[in-house]
């Protein structure tokens, strides 16, 4: 029972971050139908800048807020660089310009920071808590209820604002959105914003327990997209059961198969759903957008 309940610990803390990812890529797909690949890299600029911060003598509670504004400001400048003047370019492009961007990202990161392996102390201590023979670190309970507190903001926020009904109404058609006086450009800087802010925040709240390096983007990246999959594309519910479900997978292979196999469980999700479950368990079905 206890290993167990171990297994679960750990599946739930490292879903939590993929939900968060999740939800970044969610943001950005229900604002423009583009998957952000570089979504990942926010994580790594927002763990990476607090550790760096902390390192210098920053209090966390100083660093923490400053690391997501940094990586707000790096996803607002993505999208006004490298996504704005290709607006009209084909859905391929802007998914391609975001791996590039992904790419880029990573090598400025490392360019910035070092390549070094990272960590600060987790916000309530290190000192693990015991539940029915199992441990919990303090830091899990900050990873899991800041995603679900970022899933309950972006739900109140997209259909309780009017900056949040502007987001959707430009998703749904932009064309409409312009004629009824949304501004779309506005609306759009605004999902890519909110979408690193979010990917900062899971660093921030993720490194003491996960670590971070300037490389760690592209693996959570996939699994964050993996969430999204299984959830269904465009649904932060799905977001956040999927990246649930997605680091229970995980945990559970680890546990009882074998850790080789850990990171090939998620891809082996994304398959099953292409296959057999392409909506994922709360998505609509998928039409062409014009």
């Amino acid at each position: 029972m206890a290993e167990l309940l171990q297994f679960l610990f750990s599946g739930v803390t490292v879903g939590a971050i993929y939900a968060a990812v999740a939800l970044g890529f969610t943001i950005i797909y229900n604002a423009s139908g583009v998957v952000n690949f570089a979504q990942g890299e926010f994580v790594v600029i927002g763990g990476m800048t607090t550790a760096a911060l902390i390192a210098a003598g920053v209090p966390v509670f100083i660093a923490a807020p400053v690391a997501v504004l940094v990586g707000t400001l790096v996803g607002v400048l993505l999208y006004k660089v490298a996504i704005e003047p290709a607006r009209q370019a084909p859905l391929v492009s802007l998914i391609i310009i975001t791996i590039g961007a992904s790419i880029f990202l990573r090598g400025a990161v490392q360019f910035v920071f070092d390549k070094q392996i990272h960590r600060y102390p987790g916000f309530s201590g290190d000192e693990a808590l015991q539940v029915l023979g199992a441990t919990l670190l303090p830091q899990s309970l900050w990873i899991v209820g800041g995603s679900v507190l970022v899933f309950l903001v972006l739900a109140w926020f997209f259909g309780g604002t009017r900056a949040g009904r502007g987001v959707r109404a430009t998703a749904s058609n932009r064309l409409a959105a312009k004629l009824v006086g949304v501004n779309t450009s506005r609306a759009m800087n605004l999902s890519f914003a909110l979408s690193a802010a979010v990917g900062a925040l899971a660093g921030v709240i993720a490194t003491p327990v996960t670590f971070t390096s300037y490389d760690a983007g592209v693996l959570i990246a996939l699994k964050g997209f993996s969430a999204t999959m299984l959830g269904g594309v465009g649904s932060p519910l799905g977001a956040l059961v999927g990246g649930f479900a997605i680091g229970l997978i995980e945990a559970l292979t680890a546990g009882y198969i074998s850790s080789d196999y850990k990171d090939a469980a998620a891809f082996i999700v994304i398959l099953a759903v292409l296959f057999f479950m392409p909506q994922g368990l709360f998505g609509r079905r998928i039409t062409e957008r014009v």
